[in-house]
């Protein structure tokens, strides 16, 4: 492969992972510069850049990572990989230096990885850009104490069958993704998309390891992601925060996760809650099971399915809520557009006392209404 500028193939922006910090990558806004479409640029922390006889795990973690992105590539709601890569440069924000890229030949960055291991060279992944705005995480994540958002229960459903076709997928392929938490969790109201698969594994043992495997799988994305997607509190019964990222971290994060608390939501569907419940304590024994009983309380909610329609009414009825829901949001994205054009008024230069005091009013109202929003 050429040793090529790394300015050459990506002009690289300011750090985007500043909200949930990961253990072993910083991630960067980049601009691919032969396309000049907007980018993710992953790469690894210099100081995992140890090499005694070989990489250490978190630099093998890239060529993982890619592998399985790759495996998973025939998902839509799994974030795509563009390229894949070696550069030079030590810092943490790299602004120059030679870079080797792979592209889509994943084998051959693996295949090569001891060898730039050996020489210093930093690994990197380039992905799809997803905006910050779609993170559930950075949305639902409170800023002032008494605060509170979770999605409504027509949009929770979507994006919960959305992540079983995911699992399904990563199943039939042996894979387990593990990693469930909501900054991995990308969200526009009616497409998922799923980040950071360096932690996930492809399973090499025996049948019932692999069963064990699958049902930590499904058990993770019921109290990781889907309840606090439903309630806007973590799994610990707790506000919501960024996820441990450390080694060991993950296999430890739901382990005693057994029960859900549903008393903030009173009004959730009691079938959804029974079977978040059941997810909790590991009741579904494949994710075939666990989309089976996620579609029948769909059902109930007016979603339809091949041989197993439902009723006519619901059926309406969640054809306005998914309609009002629209609305919601596109009437939320307004407000917020309205702030940003208020706020560049308010600090402009020229303002009198005047004029200032009445557009920091406005900005306040704003500001209190969007806290009370209907959908984060």
């Amino acid at each position: 492969m050429p040793e090529l500028a790394l300015n050459a193939l990506y002009r690289i922006g300011n750090f985007n992972d500043s909200f949930a910090l990961g253990h072993y990558a910083r991630v960067l806004d980049a601009v691919e510069c032969s396309s000049g479409r907007p980018v993710a640029f992953k790469v690894l922390r210099p100081e995992h850049m140890a090499f005694q006889g070989e990489p250490v795990w978190e630099y093998r973690a890239f060529a993982n990572e890619a592998d399985l992105l790759m495996r998973m590539a025939g998902s839509e709601h799994v974030v795509q990989l563009l390229d894949c890569g070696y550069i030079t440069s030590r810092e943490e924000w790299p602004q120059g230096g030679d870079a080797i890229s792979y592209r889509a030949d994943t084998l051959g960055f693996t295949r090569d990885m001891f060898f730039h291991a050996e020489r210093g060279w930093r690994p990197y992944l380039v992905l799809e850009h997803m905006p910050r705005l779609q993170n559930l995480l950075y949305l639902m994540k409170p800023n002032t104490a008494g605060v509170r958002w979770r999605l409504p229960t027509e949009e929770g459903l979507d994006l919960a069958l959305q992540f079983a076709s995911v699992l399904k997928l990563a199943h039939q392929q042996r894979i387990v993704y593990l990693d469930h938490k909501l900054e991995h969790v990308y969200w526009d109201g009616r497409t998922l998309r799923v980040i950071d698969w360096n932690s996930s594994r492809l399973i090499d043992g025996s049948t019932n390891q692999t069963a064990q495997m699958f049902q930590t799988d499904i058990h993770h994305l019921a109290v990781g992601v889907l309840y606090p997607v439903f309630t806007g509190l973590s799994p610990q019964q707790g506000a919501l925060v960024p996820q441990p990222a450390a080694p060991g971290a993950m296999s430890q994060r739901y382990a005693d996760v057994n029960h859900l608390d549903f008393g903030v939501e009173p009004t959730l569907s009691p079938a959804l809650q029974e079977f978040l419940q059941k997810g909790a304590v590991r009741g579904f024994a494949s994710i075939e099971d666990f989309t089976d009983a996620l579609s029948a309380v769909a059902r109930r909610l007016g979603w339809s399915f091949p041989y197993h329609p439902a009723e006519d009414a619901l059926v309406q009825i969640r054809a306005q809520t998914r309609t009002g829901l629209e609305k919601l949001r596109a009437g939320q994205e307004a407000i917020r557009e309205a702030r940003d054009v208020l706020r560049e008024a308010a600090i402009s230069d020229g303002i009198n006392e005047d004029a200032e005091l009445e557009l920091r009013r406005l900005l306040g109202a704003i500001n209190d209404m969007l806290a009370r929003r209907v959908i984060p």
